[in-house]
């Protein structure tokens, strides 16, 4: 539960470096810290909750739930946790997470570099200000306007992921400024919360398999082509990985490509990106991603793997985007009915649900839930927090102790609410997206906007 105030969830101290192959056994990792899911500056009092200074309560009477709640002191503290613990590496967020101008600005201005996956993505930044050159392109289906745009833009890297895409991408560069390019290949590691959001194994959309020879194809195909260049080697394992162990093995199995790229075309690519997935507490004592244990092992494994192999080092490049602004966000949601069954489950219906958060309904992830607004009256009692939506899957919180005189008006907290809430957010049964806000030393600003019938009405042109 919170605490007077939250710790922050970005590391312990780092354990033993990892040793190269042919040394003794070292003592394994230390277990994974425990986290808090609230903002590391987050303040309990007796019946509130107050982020970047300002109550949640305060923040529903001026803006009316359902919101979100982004606190801006948070975002650039974890931005600059990665830098400190990483200074050779190339930080980029990864705007899936979250995706707005004020966010580009923090990232801009916090030396990270920006992560897209898609033209509009891409469009978005570069208009809000971000430099193309420190931003990496994803996806496993580009479409051909959106690598011109990319080209035009002077994106500073695209990430192929697939063997028509080179050619359309070779084609489609400047002779006279190469596209730089990295390969994403698959390395066969199994990592993250569910299947789902697995990516690094066989058998799935993303990357250029290396079991099949495919990543070596993809290799030889980019070298062969003069408009582009070939920066290095790209994966992803996964989502909310919370262990170190998946990135070493990806480590373990793409210097070896590297190698065998050196030896059979003379070419040692100077970069490697990791990609991110790194994980968060969404409950009270949820393992939390230890970012400095984390940094100091791949760095290690990947110096001690390229002597074995006789390469000079490449620059490593990661991308968290969810372990960046996922515990910087709350949402924020009003009671509108409370039902207790037969069988004594108390299910407790919120004005938000599946349209704002879909992560329950598709992953079954975790969450836990606060009420703020009042003090509590009486004893607690296991309670259910569903949605508004004509779903019975439309569960936000499965399980969480709440208040038993619990009651309609009432409000709830939800952490974790920065990642993947907004931006996989829905109109479902023409529900529109909450606003964003944000806070920060004491005042709060609206940065998106609620999204409104109007807004529907507006796209509706078919009469």
């Amino acid at each position: 539960m919170l605490t007077k105030r939250a710790v922050a969830t970005t590391g312990t101290t780092s354990g033993a470096a990892a040793a190269p192959a042919a040394a003794p056994p070292r003592p394994g990792p230390p277990a994974a810290p425990a986290g808090s899911p609230w903002p590391a500056g987050a303040l309990r009092t007796a019946a509130d909750i107050v982020v970047g200074g300002v109550g949640l309560a305060d923040l529903a009477v001026q803006y009316h739930p359902p919101l979100y709640v982004l606190d801006e002191a948070e975002v650039r503290a974890r931005c600059r946790s990665y830098r400190r613990a990483l200074p050779g590496a190339e930080v980029v967020y990864a705007a899936k997470a979250l995706l707005c101008g004020a966010l580009v600005e923090w990232v801009e201005q916090e030396g990270l570099g920006l992560d897209v996956c898609s033209g509009g993505e891409l469009e978005h930044a570069v208009t809000c200000g971000f430099p193309p050159e420190r931003i990496v392109m994803h996806g496993n289906a580009k479409s051909p306007e959106e690598l011109a745009s990319a080209v035009r833009l002077g994106v500073g890297r695209i990430v192929v992921d697939s063997f028509p895409e080179i050619a359309r991408l070779a084609a489609l560069a400047d002779p006279e400024r190469p596209q730089q390019v990295l390969v994403r290949v698959v390395p066969g590691v199994s990592a993250g919360h569910h299947a789902a959001v697995r990516t690094g194994v066989e058998e799935q959309k993303f990357g250029f398999s290396m079991a099949s020879g495919d990543a070596a194809d993809a290799v030889a195909r980019v070298l062969n082509q003069p408009r582009l260049r070939l920066a290095g080697l790209h994966c992803h394992l996964g989502s909310q990985i919370t262990e170190t162990a998946p990135y070493l093995l990806a480590v373990d199995r793409l210097v070896p490509l590297l190698a065998e790229i050196r030896d059979r075309h003379g070419v040692e690519p100077p970069e490697l990106d990791l990609g991110g997935g790194h994980g968060v507490p969404y409950r009270p004592g949820d393992p939390a991603f230890d970012l400095r244990w984390f940094a100091a092992q791949v760095t290690d494994r990947l110096a001690d793997q390229c002597v074995r192999h006789g390469l000079r080092v490449p620059r490593l490049l990661v991308e968290p985007g969810r372990a960046i602004v996922g515990p910087a966000g709350v949402a924020v949601y009003r009671v509108l009915a409370v039902k207790h069954t037969l069988s004594g489950r108390t299910f407790v219906a919120v004005d938000g649900g599946m349209s704002d958060n879909p992560r329950p309904a598709l992953y079954d992830a975790g969450y836990t839930a606060a009420l703020i607004g009042r003090p509590a009256e009486g004893p607690l009692t296991d309670a259910c927090v569903v949605g508004r939506h004509c779903e019975a899957g439309d569960v936000l919180v499965p399980q969480v102790e709440l208040p038993a005189d619990v009651r309609p008006g009432d409000l709830l907290a939800v952490p974790v609410a920065g990642a993947y809430h907004l931006s996989m957010a829905s109109g479902y049964n023409l529900v529109g997206r909450p606003p964003l806000v944000a806070v920060r030393d004491g005042a709060a600003r609206l940065l998106l906007r609620r999204e409104t019938l109007d807004d529907f009405r507006r796209r509706d042109v078919g009469r």
